[in-house]
């Protein structure tokens, strides 16, 4: 580690770095912490997956630059990991860092997993229906993602607006506590916020531009070996119906490697589910927030930020 060991105002921070996907968070946040001798601990559901690379844009160890990564590749394709594991993970890499001397850098864009951290949600009470699962994963596998989640949507449409339409285990999760208990699934986060100092930094970039980023990225991702990636991970015997392999990328790949379509529909239909899911992470992390330090993402950013987060601003004690 190359930090400078900058000292900061406060005994216990914890420094977060969010943004919409291809806005540049991974290179940043890389500068950011070899200034402050960090190590990252990355909030990106889509860097969990060993073997999936090129369709998440996962950064090699040349980009990482010597700086130390956690949570990525940490399960194989087929393993299921629940939300309060990855919240275990994080706290435990938290306490880990500190005691190496370093500061820990949360970076990501999966909402559920900064906020589930930062503000400490706890399990929904509900025990687990393990029979109405069963029934609502047969009703999943007749009637498809997008009709259960519409079902969210109609009940409790502020759970919906926190979960990605193709995530068929938390919507499942969220219409089996709505039927077990008759409360809604929103209502039932509990919290023991963490007693760390965070500061939260949000990047942004004007929407064309970032649309622009997206088209280049995935341009990139087919000449880089994305669909020989995907060929390979079903080759493995990964299904297709996995959550990781309908995520963006590898589903419209699976699509075209079956034959039911071309490889440039497979492109534009990967463009577009990007956007729509930017629109989406937009649900999570509000300009309205007052949690949040938003920049623009200009030649100066790296120097703005470092100003900030060495500051007395903006630090946020759940003590």
């Amino acid at each position: 580690m190359n930090g400078l060991k900058m000292q900061l105002p406060v005994t216990d921070p914890v420094i977060v770095m969010v943004g919409p996907t291809a806005v540049g968070k991974t290179t940043l946040a890389i500068g950011l912490a070899q200034r402050f001798s960090a190590e990252i601990i990355s909030l990106d559901s889509r860097y969990l997956y060993k073997g999936m690379n090129i369709g998440t844009a996962k950064p090699t160890i040349e980009e990482m630059q010597g700086v130390t990564h956690h949570l990525i590749d940490i399960a194989e394709p087929d393993e299921p990991l629940s939300l309060p594991q990855i919240q275990q993970q994080v706290t435990q890499t938290i306490v880990a860092i500190k005691g190496r001397g370093n500061i820990p850098f949360m970076v990501g864009g999966t909402g559920q997993y900064v906020w589930s951290v930062v503000e400490g949600w706890l399990p929904p009470p509900a025990i687990p229906n393990m029979r109405l699962r069963e029934v609502l994963e047969e009703m999943a596998g007749e009637v498809g993602a997008s009709t259960m989640y519409d079902y969210v949507a109609l009940l409790d449409p502020e759970a919906a607006r926190k979960i990605e339409p193709n995530n068929v285990r938390r919507t499942i999760r969220a219409l089996e506590v709505i039927f077990s208990t008759g409360e809604l699934f929103s209502d039932l986060k509990r919290r023991n916020p963490p007693h760390h100092d965070f500061k939260i930094i949000g990047l942004q970039r004007p929407r064309q531009d970032l649309y622009k980023r997206v088209d280049q990225r995935i341009d990139q991702m087919i000449a880089d070996g994305i669909v020989e990636e995907t060929e390979m991970l079903l080759r493995k015997g990964f299904s297709p119906d996995l959550p990781s392999m309908t995520a963006i990328g590898y589903k419209e790949i699976t699509q075209y490697l079956e034959k039911e379509i071309s490889l440039e529909e497979a492109v534009r239909l990967m463009k577009r589910r990007t956007r729509i899911f930017i629109r989406h992470q937009a649900n999570w992390f509000k300009q309205t927030d007052e949690r949040i330090q938003w920049f623009e993402m200009t030649p100066q950013v790296l120097t703005e930020i470092a100003t900030f987060i060495s500051s007395t601003d903006g630090w946020i004690n759940n003590k």
